[in-house]
């Protein structure tokens, strides 16, 4: 078992508090803002003027109430405090107000340990744990996050009534629409990868929000439109270590919400707002990395992969179903997860096929680029948890030398028939079914203290009570269409 972090000062702490003192004096800033995250991956907040940032704050914390937060704390045990981590401060790209950010890590008041329920603090001992077993020393993840940028959303649920409605001026079903003028470029259903403007209408609003994440610190590759019509989005970051991607994740959403917002967008990340269209996924990259050198790597093993990767691949593959329960955490990602979509509903592994779970990209023979892709994540995720748990697995799978089969290169698994299909693996079809397989198969995520039993209970607890069951008790829009006149 891994030692737990306490709050006791450092000289390091110091020196962090002194730099993050000093930047903000010569960025000039007014408020400082102190950012951290519930337990299903939300960002929460609260902000002190400036002139209340002194380096105490980094050593004794600021109190809050945990009863508050989702995933948290009962109402009797609700005084918990926060820690900023100066290394993660930065001016805050969004605000108007001249405003430092910073994320900060979650103690318990009285005992001053690290919180359990914390998802950066567990996120931090999935890399100790890593190191710990001597198998690599840094974990690397890199998620394709995609997201929806629409006009319009209103939706309700009361007692005698329920409704969703989006709108997009991209959206195919407006084609036919008065717009007074209606000027015609709006992406088909499935065809929204790769036109250029003015198809693709939100390109200088994917511009200004990339640039807005790079003067913000996070690295980033590419920007495009994705597949489905109504402003489906995707932009992809930089790979990065376990803890600062989930930073980043969090920073990443906070910018484009907001830069949508400016321009009268609202963006989500809901996996399936469409119907009949493709959902929004998170194709996690990953690889881990021993002394500077990538283990995943064997220019002689099957598309370039080490032994190592092959078992890290089948520690995924194993622990897919309930891998789900953290990557997939919502009933909404199971509209998503369903064949012809190009969802990756099937626990196989190959080279260049994404009709696999498990997808080895061939771009490079760079020892430096090889990594595997888990594709059935999508970024409804708490990514500190999400990435936690599919580092996990697939360290289960390299101690336990889980063998992943033979790879699926030739076909597309999606056009097999049912009987041919039959034996294939697949996620589970829903959140229930998820959270099921997490009861039943969690040992893995146990090791090395990384995840906590009263994680996995309050995780099992929340999402059956607030999401499953809320969900089953009120009557579904559709359903008034195929029963009202039985």
């Amino acid at each position: 078992m891994m030692t737990t972090e306490t709050a006791a000062p450092t000289k390091k702490v110091s020196e962090g508090a002194k730099k993050v003192i000093e930047m903000a004096k010569t960025t000039g800033v007014k408020i400082v803002d102190l950012k951290f995250n519930d337990l299903p991956g939300l960002w929460q907040h609260f902000s002190i003027p400036v002139t209340e940032l002194e380096e105490e704050l980094f050593t004794d914390g600021i109190g809050f109430d945990g009863s508050s937060i989702r995933g948290f704390q009962k109402i009797q045990e609700s005084d918990m405090i926060l820690i900023p981590d100066a290394e993660t401060a930065i001016v805050d790209p969004v605000c108007k107000v001249p405003t430092l950010s910073i994320i900060c890590d979650i103690y318990d008041p009285i005992t001053k340990q690290a919180y359990t329920r914390d998802p950066r603090y567990v996120a931090k001992k999935a890399e100790g744990y890593l190191e710990s077993t001597g198998i690599a020393t840094d974990a690397y993840f890199g998620p394709e996050a995609e997201f929806f940028l629409f006009n319009d959303i209103r939706f309700d649920q009361t007692e005698n009534a329920g409704y969703y409605f989006i709108d997009s001026t991209e959206g195919d079903w407006n084609t036919g629409k008065d717009e007074q003028p209606n000027l015609g470029y709006k992406p088909r259903y499935k065809e929204g990868y790769f036109p250029v403007p003015p198809h693709d209408s939100l390109q200088d609003i994917r511009s200004e929000i990339i640039l807005a994440m790079i003067e913000a610190g996070i690295a980033i590759e590419v920007h495009h439109h994705e597949v489905a019509t109504a402003g489906q989005c995707e932009i992809d970051m930089r790979f990065d270590k376990l803890v600062s991607m989930g930073d980043s994740l969090l920073l990443y959403k906070y910018i484009i919400k907001n830069v949508a917002r400016e321009h009268n967008l609202v963006a989500t990340f809901m996996p399936k707002p469409v119907f009949n269209d493709n959902g929004s996924g998170m194709h996690t990259h990953q690889s881990l990395w021993k002394d500077g050198a990538n283990i995943f790597y064997d220019k002689n093993g099957y598309a370039g992969l080490s032994q190592e990767a092959k078992w890290y691949i089948g520690g995924l593959l194993k622990h897919g179903p309930s891998l789900m329960a953290f990557c997939a955490p919502t009933t909404n990602s199971y509209k998503r997860l369903v064949p012809g979509f190009e969802a990756p509903v099937n626990l196989v592994y190959s080279m260049r096929n994404r009709s696999a779970a498990v997808r080895i990209p061939m771009y490079s023979d760079s020892p430096k680029t090889k990594r595997v892709e888990f594709r059935p994540p999508d970024a409804s995720c708490n990514g500190y948890l999400a990435f936690s748990a599919m580092l996990m697995a697939g360290l289960d799978g390299i101690q336990n030398r889980i063998d992943p089969s033979k790879p699926m290169d030739l076909i597309d698994i999606f056009d097999l028939s049912p009987d041919e299909a039959r034996g294939i693996p697949q996620v589970p079809g829903s959140l229930e079914e998820a959270l099921n397989a997490l009861e039943a198969d969690h040992d893995y995520l146990l090791k090395g203290g990384v995840f906590t039993p009263d994680v996995i209970d309050v995780w099992l607890e929340y999402k059956r009570l607030n999401e499953i069951d809320a969900l089953r008790l009120r009557p579904h829009p559709y359903e008034f269409y195929l029963y009202f006149d039985v």
